[in-house]
């Protein structure tokens, strides 16, 4: 059995060997997040975003730094930096006064906005951010294209030609929906028309009674007139033929 002494000298030893094996690097470490992708054309402006996420408290010290690699170069160059609560922008490069600084480090943004984009501008862009005592972590870059004119997606003709049916769709409803209002508006005008006939068939024999009525008077002065002119005819004819005979 082992004495009381070496029992106790044993413990420290394995806690220091315990704690030699445990990793007591940061886990939570500063976090800098941009987009993959941005793209814009020539002589138009892009706004790089940066965003950030540090476990301590906003330091006065904070810095946001921007670096820049044309595409097919291995230079890369500081295009801008803020620090003591001060931006500086690099007035002699390739982005000369067309750098504009509208991050809030308090609100955990880093991001620039670049202007009169050029073609020679593709390239990738980095930031990185350090708030002390936070300073270990990751840059993160985001790459920038520049066209002559906005490339064409497939989400957005996809979105397109969705829109593109349903405008046509929209347009059919529309005319199936007037033919069918105008043939409702018809067949309406047509039902008051046929109820407007037959209400004047059950009206029509009382008119034609009193039309008759009416003509009565006239037929049988007309059939006087004709009776009267026959009989004058009769009596020429008969005063014609007494003529002859007394000449005889």
């Amino acid at each position: 059995m082992a004495p009381s002494g070496t029992r106790s000298t044993s413990w420290p030893v394995l806690a220091l060997a315990l704690l030699s094996t445990l990793d007591f690097s940061p886990s939570l470490a500063i976090e800098v997040y941009t987009d993959r992708e941005v793209h814009g054309t020539v002589g138009s402006k892009v706004t790089l975003s940066c965003t950030f996420w540090s476990s301590e408290w906003i330091s006065d010290d904070i810095s946001v730094s921007w670096h820049y690699q044309p595409d097919n170069s291995r230079d890369t160059y500081s295009i801008f930096h803020y620090a003591k609560g001060q931006p500086y922008i690099d007035d002699t490069g390739v982005f000369k006064d067309r750098i504009e600084w509208i991050g809030y480090p308090k609100s955990k943004d880093g991001s620039i906005v670049l202007r009169n984009l050029e073609y020679t501008d593709n390239g990738t862009f980095t930031c990185d951010v350090k708030n002390p005592p936070d300073v270990v972590g990751k840059s993160s870059y985001v790459h920038l294209l520049v066209y002559d004119k906005g490339p064409v997606r497939a989400g957005m003709v996809l979105g397109i030609i969705i829109g593109a049916v349903l405008a046509l769709v929209i347009v059919v409803a529309l005319i199936a929906y007037a033919i069918r209002y105008c043939w409702l508006r018809r067949q309406a005008r047509m039902q008051r028309e046929i109820s407007a006939l037959e209400r004047g068939k059950l009206h029509k024999p009382s008119k034609d009674s009193s039309k008759r009525s009416r003509q009565t008077p006239i037929l049988y002065a007309m059939l006087d007139q004709t009776r009267s002119t026959k009989a004058s005819d009769k009596k020429s004819k008969g005063g014609i033929g007494d003529s002859r005979k007394d000449r005889k």
